[in-house]
């Protein structure tokens, strides 16, 4: 497919065979020669961004000295893929769509999102959307039509959703965000971004969507299933590794067979916190909590893993909304922090400056305040296009505003090598799902199940009869979560199925469904309860769903529209905010008449946000939290189960009592907490909190500190015990640290580093942690970033909280500021 065009100069040198030449005439040719060879010279210079040898940045302003301001404007504008083909579903022909040809002739359009995916939104189904070979020639198709029919010959980014795995037919389905979070292993998570990468590359697209970084501190929120948690360390380290595994060592790479892609950051900033868990609301919160919480994910995603891309939030804060909001995206994000990718808004968010947030008076306006702001791409291709022109003309953004973003999106194509290679060989597809991937999968979501509560587990493979059952034990749906592509059936495995292949061959298995997630029907109890009472255990497999199906509406943006009349069992993913943390539907019930049996329970649950479920965890001798586990999960559940390996997740988010103890993450201010008249104040389970079937002790708790006048190192040492006599199993051990006197409010702990080692019974390691001055720092009132003279308690824990931690004090003598420049002690 990739056509080239050189000046071939022995071309310009062969005689003509008909012409018999005179002297004169060998001189005129020689003359013409000459005259053709300074042309050719001249045009290249002239076009200087077709020379590969020069950077990335140069091409990009040569090229923006020839564009004109519609080919500027276009190059802003991120439309939507699905929209640009179709494929046939007799014959499988894939065609471009008058959509695509009409954006490129006249839109001059920069970039598509979603090219590939399908759900129920966009109505791309197994049968009309693309499989990985299909994507590949569709996208290999969209390319060629841009470049050829590009005045200069301009190559499009195409961006995908990839926080969990590309949102593709046919590609890998990870376990979703706060799964692997609860890995708490950046390494294992870096591996899975590569392997996202892989399959997000070879297909044809540039962008991987990813990852989202917003502390999820409000469990009502629909979205906390795409996150990494509540806390600022574990989603900074969690962040570093996704954006390394895209990107790769390098930022990119200008190579023909290249195999990462750009990682988009979101949500920027604040967004996991919205007033009232309304997806997209208000963000309360303060100049200090944002630098001490909210923005270090961020930072460290783009200065210490140089994340190429940012997307602005839907919510406000402080009366501005984020994508209007120059002090965040021009003042903090580009200038101090030297971010020098590209800013793309969330779908719609431009539009909603002027429409949801009212700061701006029409859409004119709307699209001067966001691109002034340093919004680079308009996601929707809806909030800028003839407003943005209108807003030049107007006078409201300068020439020079719209050359600032335009460049930054010229030069990443030149630097992802788009204009050398812009298509990909159909041979890519065999790296799409390959075995290798689902592998990694399976470790991924292994590590992700959290073992909550202890009594029965492990079973026997040989036990002499289980009833599997509860909505979530055999549907392949609910357990993907939210921007998840059509599967093929045969690539999921469900807690059923993998209960089925591991038990023995004399084991009788017993199904019932019981109830689902939503529906009042209790149809299903008397099979349920009677498979319970014919067997020595029931696994009941109980939770949520971010399933989206055909039936349900959605807003112009993607987000579902909840109804309480809907009989879907989505109760979870963008736009099913919560007012309560219960299990839905009859589930509580079902659960306590199988409790009622006398029968043994292991509750498994499937789900997206914490559940307040301390009721239903009395009824159970064994919980397991399984999140949204992926396409492996029903297998990495079973071999939890039957002990074939030992769980080592750990929580990444608090999980409270009930809905009235909100907010209850592990990190408040000091002066937080307390009981009420109904019960405690403290979460059912906190953060860090997770069981194995080994055991483990902590000892020869050590602190060697090293300060001087630029800087306060600690390095932190300890023993670690496995002491079970039966299981080989991983432990975390995490780190908190209090700053016990402080001229700010601080938190009452907050996490500053963790480890984890996998020993044998018996068998014990010394481990050491280490830390730098950041991790003693806090925000002044000046709005400095310093550490402070006083005394600092370490605790190494098991969990947040943990009673039995191993603690350690240690002085600070002098004050520091985080550019190494000390404060006097007064």
């Amino acid at each position: 497919m990739q056509s080239t065009c050189k000046f071939n100069l022995n071309a310009a040198c062969r005689k003509p065979r008909h012409l018999n030449m005179a002297k004169s005439g060998s001189v005129a040719l020689l003359t013409l020669l000459i005259i053709t060879l300074v042309m050719a010279s001249t045009a290249l210079k002239a076009q200087a961004y077709k020379d590969a040898t020069l950077s990335p940045y140069k091409r990009s302003v040569d090229l923006l000295s020839r564009m004109n301001t519609a080919e500027k404007i276009g190059q802003l504008a991120t439309l939507f893929g699905w929209e640009m083909y179709q494929k046939h579903e007799g014959s499988g022909i894939i065609q471009l769509s008058d959509k695509l040809k009409s954006a490129i002739d006249s839109g001059h359009i920069g970039m598509l999102w979603g090219t590939l995916r399908a759900d129920p939104w966009t109505q791309k189904t197994l049968e009309n959307g693309l499989n990985p070979k299909d994507a590949i020639t569709a996208t290999n198709k969209i390319q060629h039509y841009a470049i050829t029919h590009s005045r200069l010959g301009i190559p499009l980014l195409l961006a995908e959703e990839c926080a969990h795995g590309l949102m593709a037919i046919g590609s890998t389905v990870f376990p979703t965000a706060i799964g692997q979070a609860s890995t708490w292993d950046p390494k294992l998570i870096r591996q899975m971004a590569t392997a996202i990468a892989k399959e997000t590359r070879v297909l044809g697209s540039h962008i991987a969507y990813g990852p989202i970084l917003d502390l999820a501190r409000d469990p009502r929120w629909s979205r906390v299933e795409e996150t990494y948690g509540e806390d600022s360390y574990l989603v900074s380290k969690m962040g570093e590794a996704f954006v390394r595994g895209l990107q790769g060592s390098g930022a990119y790479s200008q190579a023909k067979d290249s195999l990462h892609v750009i990682s988009t950051l979101k949500h920027f900033i604040a967004y996991g916190i919205p007033s009232g868990g309304h997806n997209g609301g208000p963000a309360v919160t303060s100049n200090r909590m944002l630098f001490d919480d909210y923005l270090p994910p961020f930072k460290s995603a783009i200065t210490k893993a140089g994340a190429l891309s940012v997307m602005t939030a839907y919510n406000s804060i402080d009366g501005v909304p984020c994508t209007a909001n120059e002090a965040l995206l021009k003042d903090l994000l580009k200038n101090q922090w030297g971010f020098n990718g590209f800013v793309v808004s969330d779908l719609g968010s431009i539009s909603g400056i002027y429409n949801s947030s009212h700061t701006a008076a029409g859409p004119t306006q709307a699209a001067a305040a966001a691109l002034q702001a340093g919004v680079d791409s308009d996601l929707g291709g809806y909030g800028y296009g003839k407003y943005l022109d209108s807003a030049l003309q107007k006078g409201l953004i300068s020439m020079g505003d719209l050359d600032s973003a335009t460049v930054r999106i010229l030069n990443l194509k030149f630097a992802l090598g788009l204009f050398e290679h812009p298509y990909r060989s159909v041979n890519g597809a065999s790296l799409v799902h390959n075995k290798i991937h689902q592998q990694l999968n399976q470790q991924v979501a292994t590590q992700s199940i959290v073992l909550l509560k202890k009594k029965l587990l492990p079973l026997s493979p040989d036990i002499k009869s289980i009833a599997v059952i509860g909505p979530n034990s055999d549907n392949t749906y609910n357990q993907l979560g939210d921007y998840t592509a059509p599967q093929d059936p045969a690539s999921v495995t469900t807690v059923l199925e993998g209960i089925k292949a591991l038990v023995g061959k004399n084991t009788t298995l017993r199904y019932a469904k019981g109830c689902a997630i939503r529906d009042s029907s209790s149809a299903g109890f008397t099979a349920a309860i009677d498979a319970a009472k014919a067997s020595e255990v029931v696994v009941v497999v109980l939770g949520g769903s971010s399933a989206r199906d055909f039936k349900t509406e959605y807003k112009s943006t993607g987000a579902a529209i909840a109804t309480q009349n809907t009989i879907s069992d989505m109760e979870n993913g963008e736009g099913n905010d919560r007012s309560t943390l219960k299990l839905l539907g009859r589930q509580s019930e079902l659960l306590a008449k199988l409790a009622a049996t006398g029968k043994p329970i292991i509750l498994v649950l499937i789900n997206g946000r914490p559940v307040a479920f301390e009721k239903e965890a009395d009824m159970a001798g064994d919980i397991l939290e399984a999140w949204y586990p992926g396409a492996e999960g029903g297998k990495a559940i079973a071999r939890i189960i039957f002990g074939k390996v030992s769980p080592s997740g750990r929580l990444p988010i608090s999980i409270p009592r009930s809905v009235g103890q909100l907010p209850v993450y592990y990190s408040q201010p000091k002066g937080s907490g307390g009981h009420y008249v109904e019960g405690p104040g403290q979460p059912l389970y906190p953060f860090g909190y997770g069981l194995s079937y080994g055991s483990f002790e902590y000892s020869d708790l050590k602190v060697s500190k090293t300060e001087n006048n630029q800087d306060v190192l600690l390095d932190v040492s300890f023993k670690v015990t496995n002491t079970s006599k039966r299981f080989a199993s991983t432990d975390i051990q995490q780190l908190y640290i209090t700053d016990q006197t402080s001229s700010v409010v601080t938190p009452i702990r907050h996490l500053v580093g963790f480890s984890r080692c996998y020993l044998k019974p018996g068998q014990s390691v010394t481990q050491r942690i280490k830390l730098d001055k950041t991790a003693l720092s806090l925000w002044n009132l000046k709005g400095q970033q310093v550490v402070e003279p006083g005394n600092f308690i370490l605790a190494l824990s098991k969990f947040a909280g943990d009673p039995d931690a191993l603690k350690a004090q240690v002085e600070v003598h002098t004050g520091y500021l985080l550019d190494m420049q000390p404060i006097e002690r007064k």
